[in-house]
């Protein structure tokens, strides 16, 4: 007979995508452990950027609004050429999107761990052990036995499931011979963060100047901090152009010297890669142990807390006897879809700035200069495909797509209103009780899909519209949960 179980959810790695997904499930009533093998948060900025989709799951872990307090927007996301002159415009950045929260927030990632890390902390039915350093696990069919080195000598917990959420150098993929899918794209890039004492001296845009002599990034961050990326380019050595006076140089042209001070500087290898396998048994992979993205969309965090607002229902109603086990089958083909798009519109981004040959700039720059005289210039990046496959009816009016969170005027937000579970919605309620404050917004929405009823999926996504008493026994082949409509 197996050991009993320690814990229902064992998660390997406490950065922000571990950390999340054990909040929502602990919210959900689940035993999860978190392991992380360093002993603080890394005190230096990584991520710059969490989308309004990213704001929305923070708001259900609990720590959207620590994470507001510090963070900022830039409403303007610029493409120039080497002369400055604009190649193409992404702006609103600072408008309220479908997730409820800006379109763009800019980050301080040691903030953000810090602020999820607090609200883990509240949760009864959650743990984080710091420097417990995974050595071994073994999926033996009915559970995951892992063994790890801590600061008290080895230790041995026993779980349900084993999540790896330990990074692109993923120990977890590792031990599973799991490979990468490698998506063509690979650039090595110099990172350098600053503090800034005068803001009145820098840029107010996020920018990539698509220069050829240097590709350039350079970004807002959270309060106080500003980000340039600089590629390196064939035959430089990294380490020469890290250093301070190499720093200085490439610095020089935006004339910030005395208004900011160097915090970090590293080299980084911009990747495009997909995991073969987001599930093995009892394991998952989730964050950048799954995927890698390039960095000029700025969807690396949020494709990690988008993993883990997926995972989390799933995960909480197969412990809770919700669900059979392979509702976590659907995980991968639910995700992947958005993460191929969302790399490919990171690729062909990184493609436009990281071009460095000046014929192949001037073609470029030609073409978009056609493209706005014939007005075909984007005016953001294209949206992300819905879900088409996995835990949704395929066919139905919206099914698979994000469903949106409506504010009242007194700003309540309708995931406040609603819970955290899945919702059934009908058309006839919404002007009654607790949607009353939101029911032109669901009446409109209601009108564009000529939809009766939806129901909407713990993680936002639609499962499918129509007659309610209909969604009630479609839903049920998903989960025997009994839903209550909402209102």
């Amino acid at each position: 007979m197996s050991r009993k179980f320690d814990y229902d959810v064992l998660i390997i790695g406490g950065g922000p995508t571990g950390v999340t997904l054990a909040s929502l499930l602990a919210r959900r009533d689940v035993r999860v452990m978190v392991a992380e093998k360093e002993a603080e948060i890394f005190p230096l900025p990584r991520a710059a950027h969490i989308d309004h989709e990213g704001m929305r799951i923070l708001q259900e872990a609990g720590a959207v609004e620590a994470v507001m307090a510090t963070s900022r927007r830039a409403d303007r996301y610029e493409f120039r050429n080497a002369r400055g002159n604009l190649l193409l415009c992404f702006d609103g950045a600072e408008k309220i999107g479908p997730g409820g929260w800006p379109v763009a927030n800019m980050i301080h990632q040691p903030s953000v761990e810090a602020a999820l890390r607090s609200a883990l902390a509240e949760q009864q039915n959650a743990e984080l052990r710091s420097q417990w350093e995974m050595l071994s696990f073994e999926d033996d069919g009915e559970g995951v036995t892992a063994n790890f080195l801590t600061p008290d000598g080895e230790r041995v917990v026993r779980a349900r499931y084993l999540v790896g959420a330990d990074g692109a150098r993923s120990p977890v993929r590792k031990a599973c011979n799991i490979a990468f899918e490698d998506l063509g794209f690979e650039e090595p890039w110099l990172v350098v963060d600053v503090m800034v004492d005068d803001p009145s001296r820098l840029p107010g845009a996020n920018l990539q100047i698509c220069d050829p002599a240097r590709p350039t990034t350079c970004v807002l961050m959270g309060e106080g901090r500003h980000r340039w990326e600089f590629m390196i380019l064939p035959g430089e050595k990294p380490e020469e152009l890290s250093e301070d006076s190499s720093i200085a140089r490439l610095l020089a042209p935006w004339k910030v010297k005395g208004a900011v001070r160097i915090e970090r500087k590293a080299v980084y290898t911009f990747r495009a890669r997909i995991a073969q396998e987001w599930r093995k048994g009892r394991i998952m992979l989730a964050g950048d142990a799954a995927h890698q993205t390039p960095p000029f969309a700025g969807q690396g965090l949020c494709s990690g807390l988008r993993d883990a607002s997926n995972l989390a229902w799933k995960l909480a109603a197969v412990i809770h006897a919700e669900a059979d086990d392979a509702l976590l089958d659907t995980y991968q083909p639910e995700r992947a879809p958005n993460l191929r798009a969302t790399i490919d519109m990171a690729i062909m981004m990184g493609r436009m700035v990281c071009t460095t040959s000046r014929i192949g700039a001037a073609i470029r720059d030609l073409k978009f200069r056609l493209a706005r005289m014939l007005g075909k210039l984007p005016d953001g990046p294209p949206a992300y495909p819905p879900i088409s496959a996995g835990a949704v009816r395929a066919g139905s009016p919206a099914a698979g797509s994000y469903f949106p969170q409506l504010i009242a005027n007194d700003g309540t937000r309708l995931d406040d209103v609603l819970g955290s579970d899945a919702w059934l919605i009908n058309r006839h309620d919404c002007d009654q009780g607790r949607l009353s404050p939101f029911a032109s917004d669901l009446l409109s929405w209601f009108d564009y899909h000529s939809a009766e009823a939806v129901l909407v999926r713990p993680d936002r996504h639609v499962f499918a519209t129509g007659s309610a008493d209909q969604l009630k026994l479609e839903w049920k082949t998903i989960s025997a949960k009994e839903l209550m409509e909402r209102q």
